[in-house]
């Protein structure tokens, strides 16, 4: 046998053990393909394990973080009244509600606002709760204003009806000399999901107080109006916590002063004042 023979059958050998050994190592390690087994069996769906999310609570009513702040725990709105002497004013009353343990002054609407297209007026005057001095220093008045819905008038998007008050917005404004008055508030804030809605916070500003438009110590009537415009439901307007402020944004004192009650009778009683909240 010649010598390129022998090299040609060694070649051989070698090659048939070098592809031996190959099939055997790959046969010793069994392959773990039970996990791809179980992502393609389709896993069965047990009903009543799915989570639902909670409804959602209903507002509560915002409480005053502010001294001089009036909340109407006292039943007392003798300062308040109705503006029902417009042509487009709204017809109602005037009381004290409790909502979710919350004194508010309410403006019972006599049912009609939505159907005829009239505004909620209330118009309060500040010559009964501040003293003449602190009158003159008002350079911005805050509140909390809530509407609530009576009827199921408010359209949904897809149509339905719903009991809710929808978009609470307004205006507001200020006597400051004899009969001129001036516009001078912002609205925001609220939820509108429920009957009753949340807190909009209502800011009312005396943009040209630098030009000697404001109130001075000499009025004895210093009114301002709380307006809310475009009722999209039948329902009622409630306001809480108003907070007089100065030019620094300090709260100003309340000092209520005699005026006639709910009940028409004369009222001489004057509140303690407390301390002026900086903030």
């Amino acid at each position: 046998m010649n010598i390129k023979k022998i090299l040609a059958v060694f070649g051989a050998v070698g090659m048939t053990a070098a592809m031996f050994g190959c099939s055997e190592s790959q046969s010793s390690e069994p392959i773990d393909d039970s996990s791809a087994a179980e992502e393609s069996i389709p896993q069965p769906v047990t009903q009543g394990e799915e989570e639902t999310e909670p409804l959602p609570e209903p507002p509560v009513p915002e409480e005053c973080s502010d001294p001089n702040g009036i909340t109407f725990d006292d039943d007392d709105f003798s300062f308040a009244a109705i503006m029902a002497d417009d042509p487009d004013s709204a017809q109602g009353e005037l009381s004290i509600e409790e909502v979710q343990g919350n004194k508010m002054l309410k403006f019972t609407d006599s049912g009609t606002n939505f159907a005829d297209g009239t505004v909620q007026k209330i118009i309060f005057d500040a010559a009964k709760l501040l003293s003449a001095e602190n009158l003159a220093k008002v350079r911005s008045i805050e509140m909390d204003v809530y509407a609530d819905a009576t009827a199921e008038e408010l359209k949904n998007d897809d149509g339905s009806m719903v009991k809710a008050p929808g978009w609470i917005g307004g205006g507001g404004g200020a006597n400051v000399s004899g009969d001129t008055w001036y516009d001078f508030s912002e609205w925001e804030g609220g939820e509108y999901n429920f009957e009753m809605s949340g807190a909009v916070h209502v800011e009312m500003k005396f943009l040209l107080a630098a030009g000697g438009k404001c109130w001075d110590e000499t009025m004895e009537e210093a009114t301002f109006q709380i307006m809310r415009w475009g009722a999209q439901n039948e329902g009622n307007m409630y306001v809480d916590n108003i907070v007089f402020l100065d030019e620094e944004g300090n709260s100003l004192p309340i000092e209520k002063s005699g005026g006639t009650d709910a009940a028409g009778e004369e009222s001489q009683e004057e509140t303690e004042a407390p301390e002026s909240a900086a903030e």
